[in-house]
């Protein structure tokens, strides 16, 4: 079946990156010179997607805006003769009218449940999860994603497929561990104490999942961080439909935290031709 619907859960607080956050979306914080939310929708249209979903919540209008045709902007770099600027505030939009909706979440009650409450939006269908903020670098975005969409379209069983990257065994009481044998999931953790992680293949903000797992989060359990945790829905649901693992294995970035978000401005702006000519120094400077 192909896939066609994506949800970005974006109507967290950030509060790790306060007072940035209090009145800014963290997605909405630049890498380079896009917002960190721009990148996960651009590599989810390269991978086919369609339809894209935000889960919002307060103070997030900005990205609603941000999706949104903006005339006066438009018109006065089309009157300025401005091309490659107009190209950058419209040309990356979707085409077809109607292919954005945004979700007021309400309660910021985690991950699990701003996914649930795009369940009347999502058709009997297959869709795709992307945590904007687990960036990872591509020489051409979507790549990675279409490869989890084709693995899931080869597999002849209904599944789910969660990409997954190594991780320090130090930071594993960062992120959802799992354990595995060959490509199939047989656990998932969230949060582990270190000593008792299962792996080292933390998950890593991708996901294709079955509409039943809104079956299981709808029972709104309480999981780590007094939460409703995605990786617990998934967990329960292994016992009735498998979960197989992609492993990315290229540059990726936790802009979760601070010095995750600044390690991905300085890489994204070091393989621009323009900006690392004006980088470079700079980083000599402080190095």
């Amino acid at each position: 079946m192909t896939i066609k619907t994506a949800i970005f859960p974006v109507g967290g607080f950030g509060t790790r990156f306060l007072p940035a956050t209090k009145s800014m979306p963290k997605e909405m914080m630049p890498v380079a010179n896009k917002p960190i939310i721009q990148y996960a929708f651009e590599e989810a249209k390269a991978a086919g997607i369609e339809r894209f979903i935000f889960i919002t919540g307060r103070n997030k209008n900005i990205i609603n805006n941000h999706f949104d045709t903006s005339y006066e902007l438009e018109d006065n770099l089309d009157q300025k003769r401005k091309d490659q600027q107009l190209k950058s505030v419209s040309q990356w939009l979707p085409s077809e009218p109607g292919a954005i909706s945004f979700i007021r979440q309400g309660s910021p009650l985690g991950l699990g449940h701003s996914i649930w409450c795009a369940r009347n939006f999502v058709k009997d269908e297959p869709f795709v999860v992307i945590l904007a903020d687990e960036m990872i670098f591509e020489e051409n975005p979507g790549d990675f994603l279409k490869k989890m969409i084709n693995s899931y379209q080869k597999k002849q069983e209904k599944c789910n497929i969660i990409s997954v990257a190594s991780v320090p065994e130090s930071d594993t009481n960062k992120y959802g561990i799992i354990s595995y044998k060959k490509d199939k999931i047989i656990d998932m953790v969230e949060k582990p104490e270190i000593d008792k992680a299962p792996s080292n293949l933390a998950i890593n903000g991708r996901y294709i999942l079955q509409p039943e797992i809104f079956n299981y989060l709808g029972k709104k359990k309480i999981g780590a961080g007094n939460e409703i945790q995605l990786t617990d829905a998934m967990k329960e649901m292994s016992k009735k439909l498998p979960f197989y693992h992609q492993k990315y294995q290229g540059e990726r970035f936790d802009c979760g935290n601070v010095a995750g978000y600044i390690e991905a401005n300085l890489s994204f702006a070091m393989k621009d031709p323009e900006l690392k000519e004006n980088i470079l120094p700079i980083i000599r400077k402080y190095s």
